[in-house]
């Protein structure tokens, strides 16, 4: 019996996987005419990457990723270093690998992977609009009139989910107030005494700026997010260089620097969900953003998927679907709650505050030890 998972990105190709390494046999519905990820660099965590390890594409993303030396908090404004977290051997020891990948380093080997296993198939241009089940199975509707059938089903179609739309049924996404503008630069542009192996993160009143090198040292991603009341979603959006650079003044000369490089902007409004008990519906549960979207402040979008897919591929039993989709409702829940409550937390007291709050936060920051972040991150990559 086939599986059908609804969405072709990072959590549902490594659903497939996890799924087809199990043994079942697993279709992919993914909307777009190819496989590939929208945006640029991520922060992958130990947990992300024992999740990779355990679908067996671990060393792939590795072997295409960019292995920093630290994590470094400065201020926007005066760009003195508020914290650094080496990602030394005595994290590696405790936790594992953190790198920064392009988002395609991700993808490309879990759909290789797929494309490599018989037990998946895996078709584009295959947009779901909505569901039917009853005691035999489920059956995709597809936005062409087509309709596909298997014993169960997987919502991995984002934020903007229509399985959770019928599943859940909670409208559309709460938007943030947080604009994010993304970069890529060439590492060539980068003049070498601001070249560094680390994610920097320049955090001002109401903003904060991050880099880090992506694509094996090719280039750089830039991600600068303002706290601006935006109201109204956007995706993907260009925007003219001097409408970015408006929204984070004053800033260090470094950060600024490195701003000025940029000449291709895209806009992102930040959305989120709050979090909900129902993810499931009988042979039909969901995952992902589809399940429990976060900020991106907590670094975790990704690598909560790709626990999902791998929680979900471990429970999961066609002889009992409904059953073994709670199992893994139940196991996922209070941890990703805790992720999206913990992003919040960040944008809010970590990432943007003034005046008396930022100076508690560099204070806080400054008094804590490495030993002391490794106990903070305990609950996140231990």
């Amino acid at each position: 019996m086939t599986v059908l998972v609804v969405g072709g990105g990072i959590g549902g190709l490594a659903t497939a996987l996890g799924l087809a390494r199990a043994g079942h046999r697993v279709t992919v519905l993914e909307s777009a005419a190819v496989f590939e990820e929208i945006g640029a660099g991520i922060q992958v965590g130990p947990n992300g990457f024992r999740m990779l390890d355990s679908l067996g594409v671990g060393a792939v993303v590795r072997s295409r990723a960019v292995h920093v030396d630290s994590l470094r908090l400065r201020c926007g404004i005066s760009g003195s270093l508020i914290s650094s977290l080496p990602i030394d051997s005595a994290f590696q020891e405790r936790f594992g690998t953190y790198a920064v990948v392009h988002r395609n380093d991700v993808l490309t080997p879990l759909l290789d992977a797929c494309q490599n296993d018989e037990r998946v198939d895996l078709r584009v241009n295959s947009g779901v609009e909505d569901y039917i089940q009853d005691s035999a199975g489920v059956t995709a509707v597809l936005r062409s009139g087509d309709r596909v059938h298997g014993t169960a089903l997987v919502g991995a179609d984002g934020l903007r989910s229509a399985i959770r739309r019928q599943l859940v049924g909670d409208g559309d996404p709460q938007v943030s107030g947080h604009t994010t503008f993304r970069a890529v630069i060439p590492a060539s542009d980068v003049p070498r005494e601001l070249k560094e192996n680390v994610v920097t993160l320049w955090a001002g009143p109401r903003y904060h700026v991050v880099w880090y090198v992506i694509a094996g040292g090719r280039y750089v991603n830039l991600v600068a997010t303002t706290d601006n009341g935006a109201a109204d979603p956007m995706t993907g959006k260009p925007v003219e260089h001097e409408d970015v650079v408006r929204h984070f003044r004053p800033l260090c000369d470094d950060a600024a620097r490195i701003m000025e490089l940029a000449d291709e902007w895209r806009a992102w409004v930040l959305c989120d969900r709050a979090p909900v008990a129902t993810w499931q519906d009988s042979r039909v549960v969901l995952l992902g953003d589809a399940a429990h979207p976060v900020l991106q402040y907590a670094a975790q979008g990704a690598c909560q998927a790709l626990e999902d897919a791998v929680c979900l591929s471990s429970v999961f039993d066609p002889r009992d679907v409904s059953g073994s989709f709670a199992r893994y409702v139940s196991l996922r829940g209070e941890r990703t709650a805790r992720v999206h409550h913990v992003a919040r937390l960040m944008g809010r007291e970590v990432y943007h505050p003034a005046g008396a709050a930022a100076d508690a936060r560099n204070a806080m920051f400054a008094s804590w030890t490495s030993a002391d972040l490794h106990e903070q991150l305990e609950w996140l990559y231990g």
